[in-house]
């Protein structure tokens, strides 16, 4: 794992990065998922959970956060290096993280590990006393990820999203000390 020293959390707040995070959306959900959960849940996910309209609606009425991830290191155009969103959940004193992202060049270079810091000094100075996600039965990489980074699996889900497509998903959850 590279180091990335300099990582930035780029709060998502205009209706211009509103629009481009979800363009990103689209853009990495189809370098990834489609080898997991077919090119037609892929679709129909990015179309129901990352558009425009659906990104602001969480913001608006269910408080979602998202940020940009940022290295500046990194030349002109390729700075952002993938998004990140989720909401407290004031009634469990946890966090939710829905979304870790990266494009396809930036996987692997340590972003993630930086995300999971950024939400656990979140947590902290939130004083909740965890963070959870959910995570893909079938993606390997990310459990193992989860697993090493403290994350323990809690329970396991089925989630139907319309449309005949279901969501199998574990539990994930890191208590902050």
């Amino acid at each position: 794992m590279n180091d990335c020293p300099t990582v930035a959390f780029r709060p998502v707040r205009t209706d211009g990065e509103i629009e481009r995070l979800a363009r990103m959306a689209g853009e990495i959900w189809r370098e990834y998922w489609p080898a997991l959960i077919g090119r037609d849940q892929t679709e129909y996910m990015i179309e129901s959970f990352q558009s425009p309209a659906t990104i602001r609606q969480g913001i608006a009425k269910d408080g979602y956060e998202y940020w940009f991830v940022e290295d500046e290191n990194q030349p002109e155009g390729r700075r952002i290096v993938g998004y990140t969103g989720g909401y407290e959940e004031p009634s469990t004193e946890r966090f939710f993280i829905s979304k870790i992202y990266l494009y396809d060049w930036a996987r692997g270079r340590g972003y993630a590990s930086r995300t999971i810091g950024f939400y656990e000094e979140l947590c902290r100075n939130r004083r909740l006393k965890a963070m959870y996600l959910t995570v893909n039965k079938h993606n390997e990489l990310g459990i193992r990820a989860y697993r090493g980074k403290g994350f323990e699996t809690v329970d396991a889900v089925e989630t139907d999203i319309g449309s005949g497509f279901i969501m199998d998903d574990y539990i994930m959850e890191k208590r902050i000390s």
